[in-house]
């Protein structure tokens, strides 16, 4: 991991580039730093996975932490300072850069590097909702299930999370020929790796699905009514949104909707998305709200 120091002024900025935005967007990220260093002194951090990105993190000392990278990395930023409780007494900051931006544009964060690097050093803190599982995972924009348009997972490792790539997230690297020697190690693997077994397949991620769904210890559809999904996100006062669409039968059925602190999905094991990070399956979830539980510098 390089790192590198610049401009003394009294703003103390900890830059971390993920690996992805540095790949994807050289140019951006090289913009993102001349503006960040010119209004702030600022400690570059260059990690190469998910475990100097860690590191990097917890020796912020007194800087603050400024990301520049995708959705991912944001989500990174935002579980490992909650599972070291240290969520709340940290103002976070985003430059996107990268091929998953949607949650950023969601959350108010300008996507040019420009903008957002000035947003970074002329914007106060907002502090923002969130949901939190039972397993200790964060969810910053949205829980659906099932998690459409997933395609493959892989692991960190340990404490680490699973992370979900489509057409949308991957852009430039599939399907427009730009790089024929991804397509070929693609061939190659697919030809090398055996499929997975049987007892590994999940159930299908399109179509209808069975799912209790209980907020606040109520039941809001229980296994009977078949639903084509389950969306579930932070609101404000500390609630979590639902919305449970049943499947139509010969007239569109209306969505259910209901807000609640707690919310628990079980049924057959299912998959679902939260934010950009596709997990399971599982059998049951249980998500709750917190209100204000972190910061993020947004724009005046």
């Amino acid at each position: 991991m390089a790192e590198v120091a610049t401009s003394p002024t009294s703003d103390q900025l900890l830059v971390v580039i993920d690996p992805v935005a540095r790949r994807r967007d050289g140019e951006s990220v090289r913009i993102a730093k001349d503006v960040l260093s010119g209004g702030a002194a600022t400690k570059v951090c260059l990690p190469d996975g998910p475990e100097e990105f860690a590191r990097a993190l917890a020796r912020r000392g007194s800087r603050r932490p400024v990301l520049v990278g995708d959705d991912r990395a944001l989500i990174r930023a935002v579980g490992l300072l909650h599972r070291q409780r240290e969520l709340t007494g940290c103002a976070l900051a985003l430059v996107p850069v990268g091929g998953a931006l949607s949650l950023a544009r969601s959350l108010g964060v300008p996507t040019g590097a420009v903008a957002a690097s000035r947003a970074v050093l002329e914007g106060t803190e907002r502090r923002m909702n969130l949901l939190v599982d039972d397993s200790d995972g964060v969810v910053l924009g949205a829980v659906r299930i099932p998690p459409a348009g997933a395609a493959r997972m892989r692991k960190e490792g340990a404490g680490g999370a699973g992370y979900a790539y489509d057409a949308e997230d991957l852009g430039r690297d599939t399907g427009t020929g730009q790089h024929p020697w991804l397509r070929t190690c693609q061939s190659l693997v697919r030809t090398l790796v055996p499929a997975l077994p049987p007892r590994v397949a999940s159930a299908p991620e399109g179509g209808p699905v069975r799912l209790r769904v209980e907020v606040d210890g109520v039941t809001l559809v229980d296994l009977r009514q078949p639903v084509e999904g389950v969306s579930v996100v932070p609101g404000p006062g500390g609630v979590a949104r639902v919305e449970v669409r049943p499947v139509s039968v010969g007239t569109e059925a209306s969505p259910l909707l209901a807000e609640g602190h707690t919310v628990t999905v079980s049924g057959a094991h299912f998959r679902y998305r939260a934010d950009a990070v596709v997990s399971g399956p599982v059998g049951t979830r249980t998500w709750v709200a917190r209100e204000d539980a972190w910061g993020l510098t947004l724009p005046v």
